[in-house]
């Protein structure tokens, strides 16, 4: 069996058995982070809303974590405690595993891009993920997304923060996820284009998704103007809402 743990943002835990795989912890308190945008968007410092109150219980049995990026609204100085301070064995691209190292992390063998490689009884592959429209991207560094394959459970594909690419294509046309993890806020910064996908992407993903699409990044930082409800509608519109599943903070779902 197979449970999501939506945390918050981008943090959430994969459950299958004894594994609790936490993704991408930021764990810190309201507030904790500077505003991401000042003139786009109104400057309000993040995360722009508080932890969900059943948040320990769920961090609590974290067993192992992955980590797409090093942006602070995936992995905050609280997740870096956390981690550390449980030693947890965390799974990152060949491009972030030194300065992970070099910060305390407990890192196994990093992953490179379309590499398959051996992850806790099953198979991770890393996937390019693009960061951004247009020349924004060069200032946003390295991320990775993950394919994912457990025993017993769906397969996983967890985007990463990446607007819509041919490696995103391929994903989804060649290893056929069962599970997509998608960040939906549409993310932008004061200059530049958006930096994660745009509502018409985000709609080109789901129809091109082979099952379910787990929407997240939603409605926790600044940056990102996409809300549940405005997703909401537009799947709706075209016939997809029962595709996706837009959670909560805090909610758990079984797939």
């Amino acid at each position: 069996m197979l449970k999501i743990h939506h945390i918050r943002n981008a943090t959430f835990i994969i459950e299958t058995g004894k594994l609790f795989i936490l993704v991408d912890p930021m764990l810190g308190d309201k507030a904790s982070i500077p505003s991401f945008t000042y003139l786009r968007h109104k400057a309000r410092k993040n995360p722009i809303i508080s932890l969900p109150s059943n948040y320990k219980e769920m961090l609590d049995k974290t067993t192992h974590c992955i980590i797409t990026h090093k942006h602070p609204d995936h992995f905050d100085k609280e997740g870096r405690a956390f981690l550390k301070q449980r030693n947890i064995p965390v799974y990152c691209s060949k491009k972030d595993s030194k300065d992970f190292r070099k910060i305390g992390l407990n890192i196994q063998k990093p992953i490179g891009y379309w590499t398959k490689q051996s992850f806790l009884g099953g198979t991770i592959t890393g996937i390019p993920a693009q960061h951004g429209y247009g020349f924004i991207k060069m200032a946003m560094g390295n991320v990775m997304g993950y394919y994912v394959e457990l025993p017993n459970i769906p397969s996983i594909y967890i985007s990463s923060d990446t607007i819509f690419t041919s490696a995103v294509d391929r994903v989804l046309s060649e290893m056929k996820p069962e599970l997509c993890v998608l960040a939906c806020g549409s993310a932008q910064m004061d200059i530049g284009k958006p930096i994660l996908m745009h509502m018409e992407d985000i709609i080109l993903f789901v129809k091109n998704a082979d099952k379910l699409v787990y929407a997240n990044h939603l409605e926790a930082v600044n940056h990102c103007p996409t809300t549940r409800k405005h997703l909401t509608e537009r799947l709706r519109r075209e016939g997809l809402l029962e595709k996706v599943f837009i959670p909560d903070d805090g909610e758990i779902f079984t797939v």
